[in-house]
């Protein structure tokens, strides 16, 4: 992820690979690898203007980067296998709400932590369980909150992808809070999953989800719109089974058949 400190593990493998003249590929994560690229110029042009090819695995940082004069850059988007996601049958009775990201400021663990406050303020029955690493105790803290306010939500930890696939079939809605995005395979797997989804509209979300379409999206840190939106899915079956049906049909164009060929292409 080349927005945060691994961008400097990158920029001195790949003045290694100038300095032995072989030849590199970068695959472009980090949905505030734009900041990056503005904040160090210097370094961003070393990394990325001597790579063979830098892969932008979504519309928006390849729209970025060819906005900062990058021009050998190539749009792929990340794959998953498809035929491993089935879509479940889901009871709606009431809010079953699933999270899967980091436990770090970029992804606002704390917006899904008001969410679920103001759907319990209303009066509904709503569940939220929460899964990802927590490479900062930062579960400690939210604890707290949710003590005090008596939150429905559970914390898993680190789960498999196996694991939180299979987690899922007793779950209703995504929700993804973050302040910064690229196109997150979370995403795409909950779609593949047949999840409705709703999410914050930053960096490559928009390019990934159609408003209304594959989901609904709000701006980042809006609680209360994202708790409408989760209102109007739950009340909704039309809306509910469209977002499904169009969500599950975007997923299936990332399956690895149809990326594989552009892969073959960069590499020849």
């Amino acid at each position: 992820t080349y927005s945060t400190s691994n961008f400097y593990y990158a920029f001195l493998v790949a003045e290694l690979c100038n300095l032995l003249k072989t030849p590199y590929i970068t695959i472009l994560h980090g949905g505030n690898l734009p900041q990056r690229l503005d904040n160090s110029p210097w370094k961003s042009k070393r990394l990325f203007k001597h790579s063979k090819l830098n892969i932008a695995p979504s519309k928006y940082i390849l729209q970025e980067f060819k906005k900062r004069a990058y021009t050998n850059i190539k749009f792929i988007p990340n794959a998953i296998n498809i035929e491993k996601y089935k879509a479940t049958e889901r009871g709606y009775e009431r809010l079953n709400l699933l999270w899967v990201r980091s436990l770090t400021p970029i992804y606002n663990p704390n917006m899904a932590l008001e969410v679920v406050r103001l759907l319990q303020e209303e009066g509904l029955d709503v569940r939220l369980t929460m899964v990802g690493p927590d490479p900062n105790n930062k579960f400690e803290e939210l604890k707290e909150t949710i003590k005090n306010q008596k939150l429905r939500i559970e914390y898993k930890g680190k789960l498999k992808q196996e694991e939180w696939h299979k987690l899922s079939a007793g779950h209703n809605i995504f929700i993804n809070t973050s302040n910064f995005d690229n196109m997150p395979i979370t995403l795409i797997e909950a779609m593949a999953l047949g999840l409705p989804l709703v999410s914050t509209n930053v960096g490559g979300i928009p390019y990934l989800i159609e408003d209304g379409k594959e989901g609904l999206l709000c701006n980042k840190d809006d609680a209360l719109t994202m708790v409408n939106c989760i209102k109007k899915i739950h009340k909704n079956p039309d809306l509910r089974q469209s977002l499904i049906v169009n969500a599950r049909s975007k997923a299936e164009s990332f399956s690895w058949q149809n990326v594989k060929a552009l892969w073959i292409s960069a590499l020849a």
